[in-house]
């Protein structure tokens, strides 16, 4: 997603994926800067072109401020390691779990993204789920999904409950658990978790504050996601994208190694 890598050290994996690489390991890098981690867990996904249905994700262990190209794994659908050099990566189990049941399903998305921070499980543990309560949270009004917790997702079962309940939507919350967007290339995926984290922060924030909640009225919340379907081209995504960049460009420019 434009990124100017360097000359690429694993010339097996191809220009393409090389670059696909490169922007994966950004997006670790930039989750890290806005403090959406949690250790070493937690996981982000890209599908990589072509019939094989091949996606990358975190060498298990490698924390996100620390991920390079060069750390991520290739993967098939049933969880086999399909890269030369690669066996003492690993890969966590849950996080194959999640993110191969959308790949599976759902050919039009690129990028998966799931996080445990403080604020989205908060919300994912209120009843009500996520207030009409701010713009950032009218972004979803309408276009929001919703899973129920089931353990630890280690049960390969639980990947056609979960597409299920997420349908054709981009965004889900999984209960008691946290987030998960999912995007069309790695720039909107970034957008989606941005401000989905937003949204979840301002609704604790605003609950916490104790007084009366101002909800705008249903054509309103109704006319503002629409507004922001108008606006969400691949190419106003890939300017946020661009800009986002920035903030990691100079100062942790070994996320392209």
């Amino acid at each position: 997603m434009n990124v100017l890598a360097p000359r690429n050290p694993h010339p097996a994996s191809g220009v393409e994926e090389w670059q696909i690489r490169c922007d994966l390991a950004a997006l670790y890098r930039l989750v890290a800067h806005f403090r959406m981690t949690d250790l070493i867990y937690t996981h982000i996904s890209a599908r990589l072109p072509g019939p094989e249905h091949h996606f990358l994700i975190n060498h298990y262990g490698v924390l996100f401020h620390e991920m390079r190209a060069s750390d991520l794994v290739k993967i098939d659908l049933e969880g086999n390691i399909v890269e030369e050099g690669a066996p003492a990566k690993r890969v966590n189990a849950a996080g194959f779990t999640i993110h191969s049941a959308i790949h599976r399903a759902r050919a039009d998305l690129m990028c998966v993204i799931h996080t445990h921070t403080a604020a989205g499980i908060a919300v994912s543990a209120q009843k009500q789920g996520l207030l009409p309560i701010s713009q950032h949270a009218l972004r979803f009004y309408g276009h929001l999904a919703y899973h129920g917790y089931e353990g630890i997702a280690l049960d390969l079962d639980e990947r056609e409950r979960l597409v299920a309940d997420l349908g054709g939507h981009q965004a889900m919350i999984l209960r008691n658990h946290g987030l998960l967007v999912a995007g069309r290339t790695i720039a909107e995926a970034f957008s989606l978790i941005y401000y989905l984290e937003r949204a979840c922060q301002a609704q604790i924030q605003a609950l916490a504050g104790g007084a009366e909640l101002v909800l705008p009225p249903e054509e309103v919340r109704l006319h503002t996601a629409r507004q922001f379907r108008r606006e969400g081209s691949l190419e106003h995504f890939d300017m946020a994208w661009q800009a986002a960049l920035r903030l990691i460009a100079h100062d942790q420019p070994d996320y392209r190694s």
